[in-house]
């Protein structure tokens, strides 16, 4: 007996007229109709360029880990501000690496310290450019943690906590006093960026009793303990001499704490909050974006941008298709700015570059 029946002449059905007015595809036809109905538009003005800048002359150093990316000396970034410029991207953000570090992060918060000093060379080349200083210890730090530990040099206040235990109060005092610092040498905006509790109200209580209450804060208001950050730590030489950075930066698992810490930095001044990775959050970038009426920023880390870049070296994707659909994505999910890598290519690409 055979089991298999034929199957059956298919007859195409024409739908009913209630249903034939519902046809999608008709608005995916071309290009032009497809720009005229697209709901996200990505442009170079959405996006905050990072720098890497270094003490030293003629230095324009390759990063491994991020093809295309670069420590740079001061003197070298008269040159790139023009190209950021020129390019229509209307920020830059600030990292620093040190000639030497220290336990407690003392080039920081000198006036003769790297980003001080790239802030001023960046504010007489490009005024126009908005130049924001990312304010954190860890690259600063010879155990390379985001603040002063309990037993690197500040062992009075080490009772009755863990060993190597980021000390919070007494970092915020160091952070208040790097900020004036930066915000003195020209810093448009100061982006506290170490996930300590009443990071915002300390650098705003700072600048604001320094009369610099016209400066901004970007608050890392949701920034997570990913492993996205190594090609981040390869180029700033920052990464921790001993354990990690989860005692203070959040649980990747948790998502309602993040409007939790959103919402304290909001309360104590942030004029922006951030969501720190971007692609792996972007559940969490969305319900920020949703409850907060502030400009909100994503971070497309190093290494979401060095995995991009490995795929495509192996022929596996498209560089320039996939960095613009990632970077369309974040914008989609509620970004108002996103700091990446791909800036300069991106705003290359947008306007029909190679």
């Amino acid at each position: 007996m055979n089991l298999i029946q034929p199957m059956p002449a298919t007859v195409y059905t024409q739908p009913a007229e209630t249903d034939s007015v519902r046809r999608p595809r008709r608005l995916r036809i071309s290009p032009a109709l497809r720009r005229m109905v697209r709901e996200t538009t990505l442009s170079s003005a959405d996006f905050i360029y990072p720098l890497f800048v270094r003490h030293g002359r003629g230095e324009r150093r390759p990063i491994a880990s991020m093809p295309g990316q670069f420590q740079l000396s001061v003197d070298q970034l008269a040159a790139e501000a023009d190209q950021v410029l020129e390019l229509g991207i209307p920020a830059v953000i600030l990292f620093g690496i040190p000639a030497e570090k220290d336990w407690c992060g003392s080039d920081n918060f000198s006036p003769h310290g790297v980003v001080p000093e790239a802030i001023r060379v960046l504010k007489a080349a490009a005024p126009e450019l908005t130049v924001i200083s990312d304010m954190c210890f860890c690259e600063y730090t010879d155990h390379g943690h985001c603040g002063l530990i309990n037993t690197h040099g500040a062992d009075d206040y080490s009772a009755g906590l863990p060993e190597g235990y980021l000390l919070n109060d007494p970092s915020l005092e160091l952070l208040g006093r790097a900020s004036v610092v930066h915000a003195e040498a020209g810093a448009d905006v100061i982006a506290p960026s170490a996930m300590l509790d009443h990071m915002v109200a300390a650098v705003r209580r700072a600048l604001d009793e320094a009369s610099l209450q016209h400066v901004a804060i970007l608050s890392y208001a949701a920034k997570y303990a990913s492993s996205f950050y190594g090609p981040f730590r390869d180029a700033a030489e920052s990464p921790p001499s001993f354990g990690d950075r989860s005692q203070y930066q959040m649980d990747p698992a948790n998502r309602r704490e993040a409007l939790k810490e959103v919402a304290l930095d909001v309360d104590e001044g942030a004029d922006m909050i951030m969501v720190k990775p971007a692609l792996p959050y972007l559940d969490v970038l969305a319900a920020v974006r949703q409850q907060f009426n502030l400009p909100t920023a994503a971070y497309h880390v190093s290494g979401e941008y060095a995995m991009l870049h490995a795929a495509a070296a192996n022929g596996w994707l498209d560089l320039r298709k996939c960095a613009l659909e990632s970077l369309t994505s974040i914008k989609r999910a509620g970004a108002d700015m996103i700091l990446t890598y791909f800036a300069k290519d991106a705003a290359r690409w947008l306007d029909g570059g190679q």
